[in-house]
C-alpha cells in the first residue's frame, strides 16, 4: 500500500496489481478525485493516507476517507449514523450496512451538481467530530470485541466486506475473537482475518 498521499491521485492506492498501470480506477477519475480531494482540503479538513487511500481528518477524528473503484469514486464518511443528509446524497456501502455513509460519483458532472450537499455533510461531521461526538453503539453489536468494533470504525473497506456477510459469518468472527483472552492476541487476529472478511468469507473459511 502506498504512504505518501500523492501517490494515490498519480499511481493508485497500491492494493491491486493494476497499481501504477493505466488501468487503475484512480487514473479513470483522475478530475473527479481531483475536484473532491479539493472540496476537502476546501472544508478545511487535514489530509493524509490511511489504508492506501486519502484520509481527511478533523479535531484528530477521521472524517471521510476518498476511495476509486471501476464503476464510480467515492466519499466515505466514518460516523454515517450522525449524519442528517438532508439532500439525501449517502447510501450504504453494502446491503448490510445499517447507515447510509457513502457518496458515490459515477461521473464529474454528479459531483459538481452535489457539491453544496457534499459540503454541507462534511461540515456537519467536522462539528461532531470537534464536539467529540460517536454513534451509540447498537444491540446487534454487542457480541463483537471491542477491537472488532474499533477496527471496523477505521477501516470503511473493513467495514463494508464485515457487515456484507452472512450473520453466521459474521458471528464466527465474534466466536473466534472472543475465545482469545488477551487484548493484543485479538488485534492479531484481526489482522490475519482482514483478507478472508474482504474475500466474504468466514473465520472457519479457508
Amino acid at each position: 500500500m502506498i504512504t505518501e498521499i500523492e501517490d494515490f491521485f498519480t499511481r493508485g492506492c497500491g492494493r491491486c496489481a493494476r497499481f501504477d498501470t493505466p488501468d487503475c480506477s484512480t487514473r479513470r477519475w483522475a478530475d473527479g478525485l481531483a475536484a473532491l480531494r479539493r472540496i476537502c482540503l476546501g472544508a478545511g479538513l487535514t489530509e493524509t493516507v490511511k489504508w492506501g487511500h486519502p484520509c481527511y481528518m478533523h479535531a484528530g477524528r477521521n472524517v471521510a476517507l476518498i476511495g476509486a473503484f471501476r464503476e464510480d469514486f467515492r466519499l466515505t464518511f466514518f460516523e454515517p449514523a450522525l449524519l442528517t443528509d438532508p439532500q439525501r446524497i449517502l447510501e450504504r456501502q453494502g446491503p448490510n450496512s445499517r447507515h447510509p455513509g457513502t457518496v458515490r460519483f459515477r461521473s464529474d458532472a454528479y459531483l459538481a451538481a452535489r457539491e453544496p450537499a457534499l459540503r454541507a455533510c462534511l461540515a456537519e461531521a467536522m462539528a461532531h467530530a470537534a464536539a467529540g461526538l460517536r454513534a451509540p453503539k447498537e444491540a446487534a453489536d454487542a457480541d463483537l470485541p471491542e477491537e472488532l468494533a474499533e477496527a471496523l470504525d477505521s477501516d470503511p473497506e473493513l467495514a463494508e466486506a464485515f457487515h456484507a456477510l452472512t450473520p453466521g459469518r459474521r458471528r464466527s468472527y465474534a466466536i473466534a475473537l472472543n475465545a482469545a483472552k488477551a487484548a493484543a492476541t485479538r488485534i492479531r487476529r484481526i489482522e490475519r482475518f482482514r483478507d478472508r472478511i474482504l474475500a466474504g468469507k468466514g473465520a472457519n473459511e479457508r
